[in-house]
């Protein structure tokens, strides 16, 4: 990466992830040297960017709470006001507030200066929202510390209560934050139960991140598929679809990992957690055509959904018109 500028955001981009990194990583990142990266380290230095090094085989650089905010497009009152609006709509999960969000608050928290941090929370303890969630109230410094450690990848500690209201300790290599149903969900590996965990936020007490690192695992589905599994009292199933006169290639993303070449088509099979409605309205819209092979209930779901877009089509509706030639 020759262009300078370009070069110093995009370092400025991943300093701003509340992680160490080093300097080894950051030149492999750009495709620079590390002379370079100590130069463009320099250059922020000198913009005010209060980066510090740390030494040793372990060391690296990383984006810290300096005496002032640093030169970004936004001034104290701004930054203020960011964040609280951040962490109010954290806190009572409104629809709407993804991961992005939690993350947003996390690199605008990390660098706030402590003058401007105990303003965010003097606002945040005085501020009384007319219209809430119907879930319960997160605090947003759990939901900050569970974004870092995602973003790290970091292992997480913390006291959980059961739904039954019995109390356990974990430790965890978080993967996601997952809102849904106005409640946080964090999805992660379970090292003492060797197994994949979904946790409610709102029932996660004393979270931290213990500093060691790890290499993040392959989860067995999507996070937003394993929390809807364990919405539906964790009743996944296998999702078996045919599609004929399409090849693996031909399929979106989401189902292509999953496919397999058979006689005159494909055929996908992958275990889901989402509702049998929503997969198959899912599927619909990728406009190729295809059969359900199974579960029954995935089957019947299909058959209720045609029935209902017939009768949406009103009476004596054929098939819409062809599609007009393309071009050559």
């Amino acid at each position: 990466m020759t262009d300078t500028p370009a070069r110093l955001l995009t370092l400025l981009s991943l300093l701003q992830t509340p992680r160490e990194w080093p300097g080894s990583e950051l030149a492999a990142r750009l495709r620079v040297s590390a002379r370079t990266i100590r130069r463009d380290i320099d250059r922020l230095r000198e913009l005010g960017y209060p980066v510090e090094a740390t030494l040793g085989a372990d060391g690296g650089y990383r984006l810290v709470a300096g005496a002032a905010m640093p030169p970004l497009v936004l001034d104290d009152e701004e930054a203020v006001a960011i964040a609280v609006g951040l962490r109010a709509g954290a806190g009572h999960a409104i629809e709407g507030v993804e991961e992005a969000s939690v993350r947003a608050l996390a690199k605008l928290e990390q660098v706030l200066p402590g003058r401007l941090r105990h303003r965010v929370g003097a606002l945040q303890s005085a501020t009384v929202a007319l219209t809430r969630g119907d879930g319960p109230s997160v605090d947003p410094r759990t939901l900050t510390t569970m974004a870092s450690a995602v973003a790290g990848p970091e292992r997480l500690r913390f006291a959980y209560r059961a739904r039954d209201g019995a109390p356990s300790r974990r430790l965890v290599e978080p993967y996601r934050l997952v809102s849904a149903r106005s409640r946080w969900y964090l999805v992660a590996y379970d090292l003492e139960r060797e197994d994949w965990r979904t946790f409610r936020v709102d029932r996660v007490a004393e979270a931290f991140a213990t500093g060691a690192r790890f290499t993040p695992r392959e989860p067995p589905m999507d996070a937003a598929a394993m929390v809807a599994r364990a919405l539906r009292g964790g009743q996944a199933y296998e999702v078996d679809l045919a599609f004929a006169g399409v090849t693996a290639q031909e399929l979106p993303a989401w189902l292509r990992g999953a496919a397999v070449a058979e006689e005159g088509g494909c055929r996908v099979r992958f275990p889901s957690g989402d509702s049998p409605e929503w997969l198959v309205a899912r599927v619909a819209l990728t406009g190729l055509p295809f059969t359900v092979r199974g579960p029954d209930f995935l089957v019947a779901a299909a058959a209720a959904l045609a029935a209902r877009l017939t009768a949406a089509a009103g009476p004596g509706a054929g098939p819409g018109p062809d599609p007009e030639p393309g071009p050559g």
